[in-house]
């Protein structure tokens, strides 16, 4: 009845003229490629090296170099500054808009960001108070203890259950920090004290902030963080020095210093925050704990360089034990695993090509750590200059300066 349908447009052969579908839009292909406008990671992470070992520095440089022995007084100057700050940066600019989120209340405030306040108040105090007694240098390698700190801490206030194979993990950074201590030429008992209460607070600081942030109505970042803190910070600090400092300080001793270096220190401390904003999500967790690393062997060698530290060999191969426990604790054997394979693939390489410069190093490497151990030549780390000329050049330049 009706006429087969027969398919033939599969079975015949396309001639050359015959057009083809294109899979592509042509059109599209040739478009250039938008240009990125986003800045590279590395620049976010210069600055954030820069401001962060700027600040200590500067406050080392205040409150020891220049006489102005107000560490309380210098932490409320930071902490009112970063106050007022915030407050305008959240009418003006949209970086706190992350605020909105948070479903803060009077009660939340009082039972959460006051303790944590209070404990951030007495970490600061205390680690301003420990730049009166210590050198740059010891105070960035007793620094190295805090993830021990924390993991304690954390241990106390329930937030993970004890892990003995975690606590032997941290262990050579013990060790080391202690190899470090005995190695340290200007030992300040009171000083190692102070260090040693503000890691304390700061380890509970970040664990109790660690347990308010489980809820996701409390993501903050470090600028909102600072928004909510910096007031109470403030109040409790500015208490503090009414009693503590505020009778003994006078104008002269301000103006000694100058106006304009105290501003320039403050902007640097609230800089230093807007900073780790931009640099979150921009690198890795690897990427930091190492530019971490190589910030704290930078102000070792700036505390050289400025104040004439002196550092024994000891301290170098403490503090060298201490850092690799630190990386190996906060990247784990999961992260650091890959580079241990490859280190060890070369070493065995270089063995199997070279066996007895192989020896010669082995045997090199355990001469310099009995050397360093022993102490015996170990000289001091001594640049050969007297700073003291440089440091009395800049002193009188704040001085003299209207």
């Amino acid at each position: 009845m009706g006429e087969e349908k027969v398919r033939i447009s599969g079975e015949s052969p396309r001639t050359a003229e015959a057009p083809i579908l294109p899979t592509v839009n042509p059109n599209v292909e040739k478009l250039p490629e938008p240009a990125s406008s986003g800045i590279h990671p590395a620049f976010y992470v210069m600055v954030w090296i820069s401001l962060s070992s700027s600040v200590i520095l500067f406050n080392k440089w205040i409150l020891s170099t220049l006489g102005f022995h107000y560490p309380i007084l210098l932490t409320s100057w930071h902490l009112v500054f970063a106050t007022i700050m915030t407050q305008i940066m959240a009418r003006t600019t949209t970086l706190l808009d992350g605020r909105k989120t948070v479903k803060m209340t009077g009660r939340v405030y009082l039972r959460a960001i006051v303790p944590i306040g209070a404990f951030f108040s007495l970490s600061l105090i205390c680690g301003n108070l420990t730049y009166l007694y210590l050198s740059v240098s010891f105070i960035q390698m007793l620094k190295a203890t805090t993830p021990v700190a924390v993991l304690i801490a954390g241990w106390f206030l329930g937030l993970e259950k004890p892990d003995f194979r975690k606590l032997g993990n941290v262990s050579f950074i013990v060790i080391g920090v202690v190899l470090a201590s005995f190695g340290e030429i200007e030992f300040v008992l009171i000083g190692f004290l102070y260090q040693l209460g503000g890691i304390a607070f700061e380890a509970v600081r970040i664990c109790m902030v660690q347990r308010l942030l489980n809820g996701s109505e409390f993501k903050m970042d470090p600028l909102v963080s600072l928004y909510y803190f910096a007031p109470v910070c403030a109040v409790m600090n500015l208490t503090i020095a009414m009693f503590w400092e505020f009778p003994q300080v006078t104008m002269a001793e301000i103006y000694a210093v100058g106006l304009w270096t105290f501003f320039g220190n403050a902007c640097c401390a609230f800089l230093l925050n807007v900073s780790v904003v931009f640099l979150i999500g921009k690198t890795s967790g690897l990427v930091l704990t190492l530019c971490g690393v190589l910030k704290d062997i930078m102000l070792v060698c700036a505390s050289i360089l400025i104040w004439g530290t002196k550092i024994s060999g000891l301290q170098v191969f403490g503090y060298g034990i201490a850092l690799c426990g630190m990386l190996y604790y906060k990247l784990g054997n999961k992260e650091m695993k890959p580079y241990i394979q490859e280190v060890s693939r070369r070493w065995a390489e270089f063995g199997a090509n070279r066996p007895v410069a192989r020896k010669m190093v082995i045997f090199g490497l355990v001469i310099v750590a009995v050397v360093i151990l022993l102490g015996g030549i170990a000289p001091n780390t001594s640049l050969g200059y007297d700073p003291q000329n440089y440091i009395n050049a800049a002193k009188n330049s704040f001085t003299t300066s209207p």
